[in-house]
């Protein structure tokens, strides 16, 4: 009875294992995986459409629907707001082809990236100077880009983020009494953001941070700028009371 239990299972398992070697798995096409990952992308299902595409990829089939391959999981990623992969997506295709047609297109999405990593102001900043850097780099390189005009409000935006902060941390000195640090911050502020827009919010507290460390002349000194420049700032009122507190 052992012998023919034992001779039936032999039989069981050989015809398994005949079975799984008789059906070897369908090798697809680049073409046909390609077309795949198009339809997933289409239907939003964004992670299926990467993992079609990255098969494209691995087949060395077609140089052509790689290089196309490549961008479309960038743009993936985009659009599934995973920005950090997208971002270093889109990088990599411009390191790979910086003579491509899209090659624009993808330095803008690049920026955008980091542009939607972007969070409050007492974050960390490193998303709005990559923002900043890539979208410099665009107007540089792409003076007539298709998604010029863009980039340019990106960029603005951008740097006025980065004057929002340096304000926010020299007032934060202005709080604690650090006045040489807020003095060194404001200034710094002046010199790298000249055409801000914040220009005259940023002479003010410079104004206050020297009136504070003890240097009244040189605090009248730049609310008598303040005046000068922006003769309609809602600043100027502060800077009045500012100066009758000191004197």
């Amino acid at each position: 009875m052992k012998k023919a239990t034992v001779l039936i299972a032999t039989i069981l398992l050989s015809s398994l294992l005949f079975q799984g070697c008789s059906t070897p798995p369908v090798i697809k096409s680049a073409d046909v995986l390609y077309k795949e990952g198009e339809q997933f992308f289409q239907d939003g299902k964004y992670e299926d459409a990467i993992a079609q595409w990255k098969k494209v990829k691995e087949t060395y089939q077609s140089p052509e629907l790689s290089t196309k391959a490549e961008l479309n999981i960038a743009d993936a990623y985009f659009l599934n707001k995973d920005y950090i992969e997208a971002a270093a997506g889109y990088e990599d295709f411009r390191k790979m082809h910086p003579k491509h047609l899209q090659a624009d297109f993808a330095l803008y999405r690049q920026g955008m990236s980091y542009f939607n990593q972007i969070h409050s102001i007492d974050t960390d900043q490193t998303p709005v100077k990559n923002a900043q850097t890539t979208f410099a780099s665009y107007l540089s390189l792409y003076p007539a880009g298709t998604q010029l005009a863009e980039v340019q409000e990106k960029n603005r935006e951008c740097r006025d983020k980065q004057i929002q902060y340096e304000l926010y941390v020299g007032r934060f000195y202005l709080r604690t009494d650090a006045y040489k640090a807020a003095i060194a911050r404001f200034e710094g502020s002046l010199k790298m953001f000249a055409d801000s827009t914040r220009r005259d919010e940023v002479l003010y507290y410079l104004g206050r941070a020297y009136l504070e460390d003890g240097q009244k002349a040189k605090g009248r000194e730049i609310f008598g700028q303040l005046a000068s420049e922006f003769p309609g700032s809602a600043y100027i009122a502060d800077a009045n009371k500012a100066m009758d507190s000191f004197f």
